[in-house]
């Protein structure tokens, strides 16, 4: 039976798992981290760095936890003499050859090398300082990726990934015994619409990230959890900030979206988040034909709601699917009462799956919320809105830089920053960025999923889903109950749109979880 539990306990802890774990993974229930460099749960098991040796009950030697798989009554233990003597014996080897870089090296501060080597190692080296190490060259293996082959400890996982997710075999293991390395096919690069990966995969400083060497430290970063926005797949991605600067993305685990891995698209379309030529304050137009001024928030809403109130006939929303589902929300709420038609426009560029994952691609679709989108009503028809624009009484465009848009209305422009046609319009409101917020996308799932602020908003700079909600509250009056959170504003929504009803942030957890009425796109 697929479900059938084996019972076993491991350094004294009863655990119960299905047929068939790894004793890697089943020691993780009893809240044991088993040393190990070549195992990754997103790879083929390879078994070689030995590093993972645990000591297993009748067994006549030590056995790696990593290729072994759970019996029933099996006795495991991972720190008795034996098993950390063995593991002790595994690091001395690796450490012969490897250099003390640590303080120069980019992997400092994260390497597993380091964390085990202080857990489970001598606490002095029984080599002189006489012994000559192995020297290699630094390679360049592609457009983003450096090979330091004297730190290369041969875990493998570059290989394996690029042979059996990938399916573009471009490296091997060269040459044999002290002598060996990881090689790169000759008419062979590194530029697989994935590779960024190996550099995540590599357990010590050996594969490094072009965009990110010699940026920051692994301690100086400040990490949050965020959802990429590249594409619709809806990637889950941590964001690492130095001073409040993005300097890395980095995949996040989720089975459910993307395992293990993002794509390089993904993982280089960072750099928009740091732009400096950004809006700082609410800019508004006194009089006809004048010029835009800076003023504070109450002006700007007084201005927008005053426009609103007078308006009459058709009003439009032109928004972008980058945009938080609060947002979208609260955007389509300023419009209640109104003849109101909203639509988003989708970028399309390449398709990139990696194959060796089902479900998981780089995809044409620039639109990581137009689900969301299609869910609160929005239309994909952008032409469509923008002709209708022409006539309404009032558009809004939200945060579109290259907007075409003409209209014999009011014009509210909210934007990160803001481009030339958007210099006509009546109100600029400065939003934060996705990496200045809270919020939710839904994927092309229909997956609902959480993001979270990674730095601060420059200026008087606030969230979509504040600012629409504000003038939503202003136009309503005092017995309209104001939103003070993220969390609050999706509760709002859940409320009020059936494909969201039941869902809330502690429920979307950093996982996310199906809209409940939300059909998936087909592949």
């Amino acid at each position: 039976m697929a479900d059938e539990l084996v019972n076993l306990t491991i350094d004294g802890v009863p655990v119960s798992v299905p047929k068939g774990t790894l004793v890697i993974e089943a020691a993780k229930q009893a809240g044991v981290l088993v040393p190990h460099y070549c195992y990754h749960p997103g790879l083929p098991v390879a078994g070689l760095c030995r590093m993972c040796l645990v000591e297993i009950e009748k067994a006549p030697k030590l056995q790696i936890a990593c290729a072994t798989q759970v019996a029933e009554g099996m006795v495991v233990r991972t720190q008795s003499p034996q098993a950390k003597s063995g593991r002790m014996g595994v690091l001395e080897l690796l450490l012969i050859n490897h250099p003390l870089d640590c303080p120069i090296c980019d992997q400092a501060g994260e390497c597993e090398l380091q964390d085990f080597t202080f857990q489970e190692g001598r606490p002095a080296t029984r080599y002189s300082p006489d012994y000559a190490k192995r020297f290699n060259p630094v390679e360049d293996f592609g457009p983003d990726v450096l090979y330091v082959p004297n730190r290369c400890i041969l875990c493998t996982r570059c290989v394996r990934f690029m042979e059996d997710v990938a399916k573009e075999p471009v490296l091997n293991v060269s040459e044999r015994g002290d002598r060996a390395y990881i090689g790169i096919h000759s008419e062979g690069r590194l530029d697989h619409p994935w590779a960024g990966n190996v550099v995540d995969l590599c357990p010590v400083g050996s594969l490094l990230s072009k965009d990110f060497l010699h940026k920051a430290r692994a301690w100086e970063l400040d990490k949050a959890a965020s959802i990429c926005t590249g594409c619709s797949q809806g990637c889950n991605v941590t964001l690492d900030t130095r001073e409040n600067v993005v300097v890395r993305v980095r995949p996040r685990s989720n089975l459910e979206v993307n395992r293990y891995f993002i794509c390089d698209h993904g993982r280089m379309n960072y750099r928009w988040m740091n732009r400096g030529d950004r809006i700082e304050a609410p800019l508004v137009r006194r009089g006809r034909g004048g010029e835009l001024h800076a003023t504070d928030w109450d002006e700007a809403f007084d201005l927008v709601t005053s426009r609103l109130r007078g308006a009459g006939g058709k009003a439009v929303a032109l928004v972008s699917p980058k945009a938080s589902t609060e947002a979208l929300y609260f955007a389509r709420e300023l419009f209640r009462g109104l003849e109101w038609s909203g639509a988003f426009q989708v970028v399309m560029g390449e398709e990139a799956p990696l194959a060796g994952v089902p479900n998981l691609a780089l995809r044409a679709e620039r639109a990581p919320n137009g689900r969301g989108a299609e869910l609160l009503g929005y239309s994909r028809d952008y032409a469509a809105a923008v002709a209708a624009a022409e006539t309404a009484s009032v558009v809004l465009v939200l945060d579109e830089p290259d907007i075409a848009v003409r209209t014999a209305g009011a014009l509210i422009y909210a934007g990160t920053v803001l481009p030339e046609r958007a210099r006509d319009a009546h109100a600029v409101l400065p939003i934060a960025n996705v990496a200045e917020e809270e919020g939710t996308l839904v994927n092309r799932d229909g997956r609902v999923q959480r993001y979270f602020q990674a730095k601060s908003a420059p200026g008087m700079t606030r969230p979509a889903w504040w600012v629409f909600s504000e003038l939503v509250a202003t136009l309503e009056g005092a017995h309209h109950r104001r939103v003070g959170t993220a969390a609050e504003a999706f509760d709002r929504l859940a409320a009020s749109v059936e494909a969201f009803r039941g869902l809330s942030y502690a429920q979307l957890g950093f996982a996310g979880a199906p809209a409940p009425t939300a059909a998936a796109v087909p592949a």
